[in-house]
């Protein structure tokens, strides 16, 4: 697809992007395109730029270049942008003195796109009571709530910042697969950012790594699987593997683990045991110099 047309058709679409806090450049001139239909993962190290990266995306930090979000300028359209934009970060963002049932009727009266028929049929299936208040929810129920009221909004964009954080590993699991399962679609984008990306690998059609404000890698999942092998070798084997200019390299139990990119996969299977790297270790080898 060529550059207008892709553009014209984005989701999300940022062209030199950058913000300063006084001498700090937090995102450095950087462009991305984010099409309708896809899962994208925003990941990177504490103080990479993901945050202000998101603020800008949402309405809530200016900034310099272009960006447009649903084809919208979000510092100057910020409040019809958020009628077809859902944002969950903390789930401390609910009030904590409010009932169940009143907030159920106050997100009605917010968002016209708000569905409380889908709403109670989420909340059907968790042990939520409607006359309880936040406060006496735990945690996780309070996320089950927050994304019971996400999930009810026909929102075109799902703007998702540690949304499992603190959350144990049963309902972490149940949060993504209810995200895929319950919400996703092909006319909905999703974004999340998360230090657990092997909870979320599965569920990811896209990935994206920033690093020092810039984008160290942007690629489809498809890409990842075609361009990127790992391969286990024994040592004797490890400089054979070193002349072909590995990415990356470590050892576990005494033998070598080498990542490539764009290398013969035949040569590579040749020297040992072939596989496809996850994301975390794809995301390791370009923070420490692969791809960046």
């Amino acid at each position: 697809m060529n550059e207008s047309a892709q553009t014209s058709n984005s989701i999300i679409s940022a062209r030199g992007l950058t913000k300063r806090y006084g001498r700090t450049l937090a995102v450095d001139n950087i462009d991305f395109e984010i099409p309708p239909g896809r899962i994208v993962g925003l990941i990177g190290p504490n103080g990479a730029g993901k945050t202000t990266a998101l603020k800008a995306i949402l309405g809530l930090a200016t900034f310099e270049g272009e960006l447009k979000v649903l084809g919208l300028d979000p510092a100057r359209q910020r409040a019809r942008l958020m009628e077809d934009v859902c944002f969950i970060a903390d789930v401390a963002v609910l009030p904590r003195w409010i009932r169940v049932w009143q907030l159920i009727d106050l997100t009605e009266q917010i968002h016209p796109r708000f569905s409380r028929e889908k709403c109670l049929k989420y909340l059907a299936k968790t042990k939520i009571e409607q006359h309880k208040k936040v406060k006496h929810l735990s945690k996780g129920m309070v996320a089950q709530l927050h994304l019971a009221l996400v999930m009810s909004i026909d929102a075109r964009l799902l703007v998702l910042d540690e949304p499992t954080l603190g959350l144990d590993i049963l309902f972490r699991k149940a949060f993504y697969t209810n995200l895929l399962n319950d919400y996703f679609d092909e006319e909905r984008t999703v974004l999340i950012t998360t230090h657990n990306v092997e909870e979320i690998e599965h569920i990811l059609t896209d990935l994206m790594f920033i690093q020092n404000g810039k984008i160290a890698l942007d690629c489809s999942m498809e890409e990842v699987q075609s361009r990127y092998a790992e391969v286990m070798v024994a040592h004797e084997k490890a400089d054979e593997a070193r002349a072909l200019k590995p990415m990356h390299e470590r050892q576990v139990f005494g033998r070598h683990i080498f990542l490539f990119k764009d290398t013969d996969r035949a040569t590579l299977a040749r020297m040992g045991e072939l596989h496809t790297p996850s994301v975390a270790d794809l995301f390791v080898a370009t923070m420490e110099g692969g791809e960046a």
